[in-house]
Formats: structure tokens, C-alpha cells, sequence
């Protein structure tokens, strides 16, 4: 096969032959993308200035084609920003009108857009409601979480949420149906400490309900907590007013678990420990079962010796 040798002339002739198309390759490019075009995308509708006196939903999709005038540059980049995917639709008028007409909108639409991607339509033109009575309601706070603590710490107290209830309104065949509203997740990890903190609300996955205040501030306490040991009577329940019973041991070592703070505050007046004499009546025991009825909040039993008592009947 034979090898074509150019001079040095031919290849300067040549590269610059590839130079000059590659250069009007690149201007006719850039004069093109320069030019203005009418293309379509995709956008989200949001409402604004929704009527208070009248819960509304949309019978058609919150997604409209929209034809867009923009040079060539703006066609190819329409993907990237996102703000340009928002039209914000006024329904002021649904106070007296069923429908809205977007076209008579474009002025106050395209306000909001940039001068040069501007929308000349948009399909559907005519967007549609569907009308029912409207309620409002107070309903509590629910928080969602999900903390996991370092060793040794817990949760010491209530969760404290301002405000605890929020204010939702939308169609009272909906409303009534809600007995609380959820926050977002709260994620939390190797807590050490009170936490204290502002978190969304759940958004509303329907568009015709809406919810104030939209944050709530949580606050949780936090404390470090150990172990502490007392003495409890055991009371006897179960028809004993019948019966002359005596219980052995009369008393019962509780441990439990209790915050730091709260460590010397915490005595026998905060247990209870009961035994049901209705076991041995009903069932034939022979021992009854020790258990803690009454504890306070966010203490945890760990043990309780003996865990069973020994009782005398006598006739």
C-alpha cells in the first residue's frame, strides 16, 4: 500500500482549510442560537391569592405545556433553571368564577420571568375548579421522630412542641377526617444533651388544604440516667377484704432507672407494687407475682427481688 506524502506547504494548506471550516462551523453555531425561536416546555403550576371563603380543587393536572420565545441559547439551557419552571397563577377571581383564563395572566406572568423567556401560550388555556364548603380546625401536633441517644442518656421529659396545635383549613368533607398533623422527620444521632430545635411541618399532599403556622419549635430535655434502688410495700388486691392474708417478704427491692436531676427527688411515694390474691383464688397459685403499677414518667424497671411472694391464708 502505497504511503502519500504531503509537503509542508499541502499540510499548512490543510490545516488551514480545517481551521476556516471549523471557525464557520463555530459562527454559523453561534449566529443560529442567536436567533429567536418559539419552543415548548413543561412547567409547574403554583397558586397564589387562593379565596378564603371557598375550598377549591384542580380538575386538571398541575402540569402545563407552555410555548416559550427565547433565543436559541435560552432553548438549550431551559432545562437548567428550574425557576423558569414555575408559573405562579392568581385565583382571585375564583371568589366569583369557576375558572381561571391563563392568558389573561401572561402580562403578570411574564413579569415574573425573564425579558428574554417570555411565554406567548399556554396550554391548557383554561384551568377548572371543583368547589366545596370550606372548614377550619385546630388539630395537635404529631412529631415524628427518630433519636438514638449516647449511652447512658434518654429522653428525661416530655417532648415540649410550640404551638402544639396548628390551624388547618380546605373542604370540611377532608378536614373533619384529620386529627392531627405530622411533622417532617426528625433524625437525630448520638444525643447528648437537650435538644432543641425548628422543624416543617408534613407538606400537604393536596393542594386545596392549607396549614398555619407551617414550623414548630420541638423541644426535647435530655439527661443521663442510672440506677437506683428502694424498698416498696407490696399491696395486696383481689377480694381481700374476704380473706385474713399475710405476705412474705412484705416489702420488695424495686431498681430502676432515673435521670440524674431527678435522682434524689424520687422516693417510695412514686411506686406502687401490687400482688392479685385472684390468682390464687381463680388459678390455684401457689406464689403471686410482684408488679409495679405506678412509676413515674420515664423511669424504667430494671429488676424487682423477689419477683415472686409467698402468702398465708388464714380461716
Amino acid at each position: 500500500m502505497a504511503i502519500i506524502k504531503l509537503s509542508v506547504t499541502e499540510r499548512r494548506r490543510a490545516s488551514a482549510f480545517i481551521t476556516c471550516l471549523v471557525l464557520a462551523l463555530c459562527a454559523w453555531i453561534v449566529v443560529t442560537l442567536s436567533n429567536s425561536y418559539n419552543y415548548s416546555v413543561k412547567e409547574i403550576l403554583t397558586f397564589k391569592n387562593a379565596p378564603l371563603k371557598r375550598a377549591f380543587h384542580s380538575l386538571q393536572s398541575d402540569t402545563v405545556n407552555v410555548t416559550v420565545k427565547g433565543s436559541g441559547w435560552q432553548m438549550l439551557l431551559s432545562r437548567i433553571n428550574e425557576q423558569n419552571h414555575i408559573i405562579k397563577v392568581d385565583l382571585s377571581k375564583l371568589d366569583s368564577e369557576a375558572y381561571v383564563v391563563l392568558s389573561a395572566q401572561l402580562a403578570e406572568i411574564n413579569s415574573e420571568k425573564a425579558l428574554d423567556n417570555q411565554i406567548t401560550a399556554i396550554t391548557p388555556d383554561t384551568l377548572y375548579f371543583d368547589f366545596t364548603n370550606r372548614s377550619v380546625r385546630r388539630v395537635p401536633v404529631q412529631l415524628v421522630k427518630s433519636v438514638k441517644y449516647r449511652q447512658q442518656y434518654t429522653q428525661s421529659g416530655d417532648v415540649i412542641i410550640k404551638p402544639a396545635y396548628v390551624t388547618i383549613s380546605g373542604p370540611s368533607n377532608r378536614i373533619d377526617k384529620i386529627k392531627y398533623w405530622r411533622t417532617d422527620s426528625l433524625s437525630l444521632k448520638n444525643i447528648g444533651e437537650n435538644v432543641s430545635t425548628q422543624i416543617n411541618l408534613e407538606a400537604s399532599a393536596e393542594g386545596n388544604i392549607s396549614i398555619y403556622p407551617k414550623t414548630v419549635q420541638v423541644n426535647i430535655p435530655v439527661d443521663e440516667f442510672t440506677e437506683k434502688t428502694l424498698e416498696l410495700p407490696v399491696k395486696l388486691v383481689g377480694n381481700v377484704d374476704f380473706f385474713n392474708v399475710k405476705v412474705f417478704p412484705q416489702k420488695v427491692k424495686v431498681t430502676f432507672t432515673t435521670s440524674l436531676n431527678r435522682y434524689t427527688d424520687i422516693d417510695e411515694e412514686f411506686f406502687e407494687a401490687q400482688a392479685d390474691l385472684n390468682l390464687w383464688r381463680v388459678y390455684g397459685y401457689n406464689t403471686l407475682p410482684v408488679k409495679v403499677t405506678r412509676l413515674p414518667a420515664y423511669c424504667k424497671i430494671v429488676n424487682v427481688e423477689p419477683r415472686n411472694i409467698d402468702f398465708i391464708v388464714k380461716k
